[in-house]
């Protein structure tokens, strides 16, 4: 492997572009080209990154190692398929695609082509949230609120894929457990698809988790609040605290947890690096990413079937 990675971004809208700009100021990294169906878009990031414009994904193949994907996420299998089976190592945005066949054909794929494939859950990366995996081993239950203004870009899925995904992951990895049960409602606002949503979810060790993702919020918030028998943990991930409530034979004892901050989609980004670099699983794998897609399908699914009963 080159000293100097090599790297491309395919899909350079709000997301990709902070993509390619810390790729173009990562050590060791070289980013070697920009890719969006919108030329004008695409050359006015190469301008101001020093790398090359381009429309069509596949010629990345043979140029570069490594890509992100930023996409939207109805291209994210033909576009991450195109780029695996070229030989380049993939880190798609979330959610991983669209359906559990195709997310499951792009682990096939990098499988056989020896390809890192890592998917885009931020929050994983998020210094509060590493900070608090320290303190919970056996949580009971997790309340998640994750409100967010209009977007007008990733409506082509619905909350549950877009917004609530992300704590869908966090959940699983803290849990480690199957779901049981769940229930869920949400309703369209201003998409086609459901812009707001709460899901009840049963666990196979008991842990019950509550979320309530929105993205047509006035603010942002960002809050995941976990209890477990002698603890509770209040993750703020969007200010990067932790508070902490732990149960003592003389009370309660309160503290906020040391939080090392930092940029979460900086140490991701280089995360995915490390990976391709030194051939290790990454921090989020493509089983992970298929593991909280088929988790926020349910849901959608749940949802649908308690909106068509309400208007039967």
């Amino acid at each position: 492997m080159p000293k100097s990675l090599q790297v491309g971004v395919v899909g350079v809208g709000h997301l990709g572009s902070r993509h390619a700009q810390i790729y173009a100021r990562l050590p060791g990294v070289r980013l070697v080209a920009v890719c969006d169906i919108d030329r004008r878009r695409a050359e006015a990031l190469a301008r101001q990154l020093g790398c090359e414009a381009l429309t069509e994904p596949h010629r990345l193949i043979g140029r570069v190692q490594a890509a992100s994907l930023a996409a939207p996420s109805s291209l994210h299998y033909p576009l991450a398929s195109t780029l695996l089976e070229g030989g380049i190592h993939v880190l798609v945005e979330k959610p991983i695609t669209t359906s559990l066949p195709d997310a499951q054909a792009l682990i096939r794929i990098a499988r056989r082509r020896r390809c890192v494939l890592q998917v885009g859950h931020v929050e994983r990366f998020n210094a509060a949230f590493q900070a608090a995996m320290k303190h919970l081993r056996h949580p009971r239950f997790i309340e998640v609120h994750r409100l967010s203004p209009y977007p007008f870009r990733g409506t082509d899925v619905s909350v549950a894929l877009d917004v609530m995904i992300h704590d869908l992951d966090v959940i699983l990895a803290l849990v480690r457990s199957p779901a049981v049960r769940l229930d869920a409602v949400g309703v369209p606002v201003l998409s086609a698809s459901e812009d707001i949503a709460n899901a009840r979810i049963q666990f196979a060790s008991g842990c019950v988790a509550n979320l309530t993702s929105s993205r047509i919020s006035d603010e942002p918030v960002r809050r995941i609040r976990v209890f477990q028998e002698d603890r509770y943990l209040s993750i703020d991930t969007l200010a990067q605290t932790v508070r902490l409530a732990v149960k003592t034979p003389r009370g309660i004892r309160r503290a906020h947890l040391p939080v090392n901050r930092q940029a979460p989609l900086e140490a991701e980004l280089a995360a995915f690096i490390r990976s391709v670099r030194t051939g290790s699983a990454p921090l989020v794998s493509g089983e992970d990413g298929t593991a909280a897609l088929a988790l926020a399908l349910r849901i959608e699914r749940a949802m649908r079937r308690n909106r068509r009963h309400a208007h039967a």
